[in-house]
C-alpha cells in the first residue's frame, strides 16, 4: 500500500511537471526502460550526465523504469517557465518545526527493510525517506532536513514519537556518524 501511495505520488509530480514539456518542446524527455543507465542515455541523446543530473535534479545515478527525464535543455528552459509560472499563483507552503533528528538502516537484524507506507528500502537504497510521528507529520508529507535534503515522509517507529525523525541512511557506518542532531525541518503542505 505504501508502496502505491509513493508511486502514485510521483507520477503525479512528473505529470504536472513534465505535462507542458511535451508539447511545447517536442521529444524533449525520455521515460526510463529496465537496464538503462544515465550513461546509455546521456550518449544516445549527445549531452552528459552531469547535464542530464541537473536538467532531473538528480542527486545520484539511480534512475528507475518508467521514470521521465529531460534530455534538453528545452525541456528546462519549458519546464522552468511552467513552474515559475505556477509558484507566482501560489507560494509554496510550508510549515517549519524543530525536531531531534537521528538516523536508521533497513540492514539490522530483524529488519524487513519495508517501510510503513510500503517502500522498500534494500531494493531502493538511495531513497530519501524519514520515519515521523504521523500526529505531528503526516505520512506521504514532503519534507526538508537541512544536512538531509528533501525526503517523504514514509514510516513510523514505535521511538520516533513527538518532534523526532528517523532520516534513513543505507550505510550503518554513515547512520551513525548521523548521530543525534536538533534541526528545524520544513514540512510541506
Amino acid at each position: 500500500m505504501k508502496k502505491i501511495l509513493i508511486y502514485l505520488t510521483v507520477a503525479v509530480f512528473l505529470s504536472l511537471g513534465f505535462s507542458n514539456v511535451t508539447s511545447a518542446a517536442g521529444n524533449s524527455t525520455y521515460t526510463v526502460k529496465s537496464g538503462d543507465t544515465l550513461w546509455a542515455i546521456a550518449k544516445k541523446n549527445k549531452v552528459t550526465v552531469q547535464q542530464l543530473k541537473s536538467w532531473n535534479k538528480l542527486t545520484s545515478n539511480t534512475i528507475k523504469p518508467k521514470q521521465v527525464l529531460k534530455i534538453s535543455s528545452t525541456a528546462v528552459k519549458t519546464s522552468t517557465a511552467a513552474k515559475a509560472s505556477k509558484t507566482t499563483q501560489k507560494a509554496r507552503a510550508y510549515k517549519e518545526i524543530t525536531v531531534k533528528a537521528t538516523a536508521y538502516t533497513a540492514s539490522c537484524k530483524g529488519c524487513s527493510g519495508i517501510t510503513y507506507t510500503g517502500i522498500n528500502l534494500k531494493k531502493n537504497p538511495n531513497a530519501k525517506v524519514i520515519s515521523v510521528d504521523p500526529k505531528v507529520i503526516p505520512l506521504g508529507s514532503k519534507v526538508y532536513v537541512p544536512g538531509y535534503g528533501e525526503a517523504i515522509a514514509g514510516d513510523k517507529g514505535s521511538a520516533v514519537k513527538g518532534n523526532k525523525i528517523d532520516v534513513f541512511i543505507p550505510n550503518k557506518q554513515k547512520a551513525l556518524q548521523w548521530g543525534s542532531k536538533t534541526v528545524t525541518i520544513k514540512v510541506y503542505k
